[in-house]
């Protein structure tokens, strides 16, 4: 008989780009039940002025780039030979055109809502606004005083160098983030699970996410050295280990993502390698590093 394994007494920490995703799950259904299940557990999830503002600068950006290939004009080529004009098959595929040229308008001007007015018509900001507004010790808001302290820790690790920080990282973003996660465990004596695709807080690995290894000594030292601190790259499986309700469709929308992300990801990394070697190709550096070889310091 397999082993029931019992509720995780934890906070949650949800990154930025994991609320980002929820403009990419395409499954409306699945993506409102994370949302809902995340303001119906809104008291176990650590968050911030830091992640609010995150979300709001970025929120944009999110929202185009994943209707993007949804709004393209369709690239239908329809001219045909005379003999073939007054065919049906090309009267279908013509008024099947309009049609979808009729519902790009209509997905233009519902986005351009969604862009003007979020607070009436956007679900993922509604619904996450209720989260970030929520006055608890866990939510480092704009009127916390704990925030200056935070602050001044986040400043000064970064200094140091310490993690978590993206390399080549100016802001001291992920370094709240860290101090704040830290104080919560502190505050409220609960186990702690991350939630991130950033590799800020350590590496992700086939299906495994793997603790930054100076965090998971410093979590030890600073709180406890028996307090959990669990990393994922999954919402699922965080919602999964404090027993909050998760569904087959759920678990797979969110691997659909993941691997969606990780082919976008791919596809700018090829498309900067490819600007880069075109760059090269057309400067002279190629003629200035052959002149540099061909010269040669005067014997002694």
């Amino acid at each position: 008989m397999a082993k029931k394994i019992e509720k995780l007494d934890a906070l949650i920490f949800i990154d930025t780009n994991i609320f980002l995703d929820f403009y990419r799950i395409r499954r409306t259904d699945v993506s409102m039940k994370y949302l809902e299940e995340i303001v119906k557990h809104k008291d176990i999830i650590i968050t911030s002025s830091q992640v609010e503002m995150e979300f709001k600068k970025n929120r944009q950006s999110a929202i185009l780039e994943s209707i993007t290939e949804v709004t393209k004009k369709g690239n239908i080529n329809l001219s045909v030979p005379a003999i073939l004009s007054d065919s049906q098959a090309l009267k279908m595929m013509k008024k099947a055109k309009q049609d979808i040229d009729d519902q790009q308008r209509k997905l233009k001007l519902q986005i351009e809502r969604i862009l003007k007015n979020p607070n009436q018509n956007d679900q993922v900001f509604k619904c996450l606004q209720k989260v970030f507004s929520n006055k608890s010790i866990i939510n480092l808001d704009r009127e916390n005083k704990l925030r200056f302290t935070i602050r001044n820790l986040a400043k000064k690790r970064f200094l140091l160098g310490y993690p978590p920080r993206k390399k080549d990282d100016n802001s001291i973003g992920d370094a709240v983030n860290w101090e704040w996660i830290i104080k919560c465990a502190e505050l409220t004596g609960k186990h702690i699970i991350i939630v991130t695709r950033d590799t800020d807080f350590g590496t992700i690995s086939e299906s495994e996410s793997y603790l930054n290894d100076w965090l998971r000594q410093e979590f030890k030292q600073r709180i406890s050295q028996k307090r959990k601190l669990i990393l994922t790259d999954k919402l699922s499986k965080a919602f999964q280990l404090v027993k909050i309700p998760v569904t087959k469709e759920m678990i797979e929308e969110e691997k659909i993502v993941i691997n969606d992300n990780f082919i976008l990801t791919q596809q700018r990394l090829q498309e900067t390698i490819r600007r880069f070697s075109e760059t090269i190709k057309d400067s002279n550096i190629f003629e200035t590093m052959n002149n540099i070889n061909k010269f040669k310091l005067p014997e002694n």
